[in-house]
């Protein structure tokens, strides 16, 4: 068993970690787990049910229940669908995009501001992000997938880089043009995907992000 200095166990317990935290790669592996079931049973090689659409029918977040045109599936729906669509995605490039943004932007925030209110972030960012779809959506269609909590990392991290640029005085426009980039890239998304992208869910995630790393969030 070798011992370490002082200087050395400070260097060690400072050093920049290597890889996203386990966390991040538990939330990610259960997606993962979930998008393989769900794409094999599609294919026909769990047998003869495919599973994806029960698995959207209880878990990704309806707006007629939302709203409550129709009722819930199961008693708790109109509250756990709040959380479980950001479990459940379209497929595996769907699934791997969101993935990047967590596991990469998640690192970069939870190096900040730690595991605890990293997961706060997603929590929230997931919940505003369904709430914003509920409120400014008329469709009919399940919304599903992890962006609502990736656009809330991605808030989170814009709000700190706008808040550290005006304490040491130095030029926000970059921010500024980082977040007309998103807004830009979601219209061109939008159209290009014939409007079946929940942009709604996009804002309602950054928004929560912004407001989190100007309060408890903050680096």
């Amino acid at each position: 068993m070798s011992l370490l200095s002082p200087r050395e166990r400070q260097t060690r317990s400072h050093s920049p970690q290597s890889g996203a935290p386990g966390f991040l790669w538990i939330l990610v592996g259960i997606m993962a787990a979930i998008e393989l079931i769900l794409s094999l049973s599609q294919s026909g090689m769990l047998g003869s049910v495919n599973l994806r659409w029960p698995a959207l029918a209880i878990g990704a977040f309806w707006q007629p229940v939302f709203t409550g045109e129709i009722l819930p599936a199961y008693p708790g729906q109109p509250v756990l669908m709040f959380i479980t669509y950001a479990f459940l995605h379209g497929g595996l490039m769907h699934l791997a995009l969101n993935s990047v943004i967590l596991l990469s932007l998640g690192k970069a925030v939870s190096t900040q501001v730690g595991a605890a209110k990293t997961l706060l972030v997603l929590f929230l960012s997931a919940v505003a992000g369904a709430a914003f779809f509920g409120l400014l959506s008329s469709s009919a269609a399940p919304m599903i997938g992890a962006s609502g909590a990736a656009f809330g990392l991605i808030g989170q991290w814009q709000a700190a880089d706008y808040r550290m640029r005006r304490e040491t005085g130095v030029s926000v426009q970059p921010v500024v043009m980082a977040v007309l980039a998103l807004v830009v890239a979601n219209v061109v998304l939008f159209a290009f995907l014939s409007g079946g992208l929940a942009w709604q869910a996009h804002l309602g995630g950054w928004i929560a992000g912004w407001l989190s790393g100007h309060s408890f969030a903050r680096r």
